[in-house]
């Protein structure tokens, strides 16, 4: 995994568990879906970089 996709992934999980904590907070369903969206993403972009990194060694 490079160093700028593996901060990218850990970026966008912080901002989606943000998102989703401030959601739940305030009573907003929608944006706490979205921040729990935008979570799973993140997940997904990060094992996808360590199947890559899997693979090249």
């Amino acid at each position: 995994m490079t160093a700028g996709e593996k901060a990218k992934a850990k970026t966008e999980q912080a901002e989606g568990k943000a998102k989703e904590a401030v959601g739940s907070a305030i009573g907003n369903d929608r944006m706490a879906a979205e921040g729990q969206a935008e979570n799973s993403m993140a997940d997904a972009r990060e094992a996808k970089e360590k199947a890559k990194d899997a693979f090249r060694h």
